[in-house]
């Protein structure tokens, strides 16, 4: 799927028709990333200056059985570190579930895990991302597991919706 439909390139269409100027996103993902991945790839990120940090990533971990405490303690080190880098910007974590395929215990933890980090850290959060397009086979690319054009302006409007409110 072309970056364009990508729900970041949707959020700054949001950010143009509503007049908001002076933002331009950054669409630092990496189809199939881990958290792990995600803290060694920040730095390069951090360079730029960002108002507002989107934290995305989560939902390979989990597709992957990492650990909930390791995974804990990648997306707590990016928080740090955007903190670090721009005390004054503001963040949006976005929480992951895990498909119904891994039912129990593991999955309960991992959807806490991120609730858990929004409010230890005070920052806005989305509660499930792919709410509305996990599971939903239109929404989906063959994969079955990635957002389709469609599906991608769904996480767009979730996004949005707490995006707005730090603008």
């Amino acid at each position: 799927m072309p970056l364009s439909k990508a729900y970041p390139a949707l959020i700054q269409e949001y950010l143009k028709e509503g007049k908001y100027t002076g933002y331009e996103v950054i669409n630092a993902g990496l189809s199939g990333d881990t958290t792990a991945g995600g803290v060694h790839r920040l730095d390069r990120w951090l360079s730029e200056r960002i108002d507002i940090f989107v934290l995305a990533l989560g939902a390979n971990d989990g597709l992957r059985g990492i650990p909930t405490r390791e995974t804990t303690i990648n997306l707590q080190e990016m928080i740090h570190k955007a903190k670090r880098a721009w005390p004054d910007a503001r963040i949006i974590l976005s929480g992951m579930e895990i498909p119904d395929i891994l039912p129990g215990r593991y999955a309960a933890e991992f959807r806490v895990l991120f609730r858990e980090l929004a409010l230890k850290n005070n920052i806005a959060f989305v509660p499930f991302l792919l709410e509305g397009v996990a599971g939903i086979k239109e929404l989906n690319l063959p994969d079955g597991l990635h957002p389709n054009a469609e599906g991608q302006k769904i996480l767009a409007k979730h996004t949005w919706k707490e995006l707005k409110e730090l603008l």
